[in-house]
């Protein structure tokens, strides 16, 4: 059985102070609701049939956050999270204000094995994370992206 697969953005941006800071979302939905550290990612979302990753990074990472984003465009290769899924990524300099995000809704069950269906957010919140805070908060398979990020520029 395949993989499935998905593709998404990372945005940083410099500080004053000179380090960089990366935008990570936080999964909407109640299951997410109380979960906080590795649960945080880079927005992303699943690659559709015929669809090149790059432009579904792109796609995706407007519909969960509402941004436009603008390259150039750092390659930051592909990592498996350890459900197996594959995650291209991609980077890009820019800056947003997080309290603008405007994130599509999903549809899950819930509670889980209920029948019941509810829309909720496929990201509730975005928020700025400095490198140390952002090892926390991330999907601990994607650290491996940061690392990349930091030896990319």
């Amino acid at each position: 059985m395949a993989h499935k697969e998905s593709a998404g953005l990372l945005l940083y941006r410099r500080t004053a102070a000179g380090p960089i800071e990366v935008l990570l979302g936080h999964p909407g939905g109640p299951f997410w609701a109380g979960r906080d550290d590795g649960a945080w990612t880079i927005p992303k979302g699943g690659i559709h049939s015929g669809e090149d990753p790059f432009q579904t990074a792109v796609r995706e990472f407007v519909e969960e956050t509402g941004f436009t984003p603008a390259g150039p465009y750092v390659p930051l290769g592909s990592i498996t999270q350890r459900g197996g899924k594959i995650v291209h990524a991609w980077a890009f300099e820019g800056d947003c204000d997080p309290v603008r995000i405007a994130s599509v809704l999903t549809t899950v069950e819930w509670p889980p094995r209920s029948g019941k269906m509810i829309d909720v957010p496929e990201i509730d919140r975005v928020a700025f994370f400095p490198d140390a805070e952002a090892r926390r908060a991330i999907n601990v398979a994607q650290v491996e992206l940061l690392d990349r990020l930091a030896r990319a520029i």
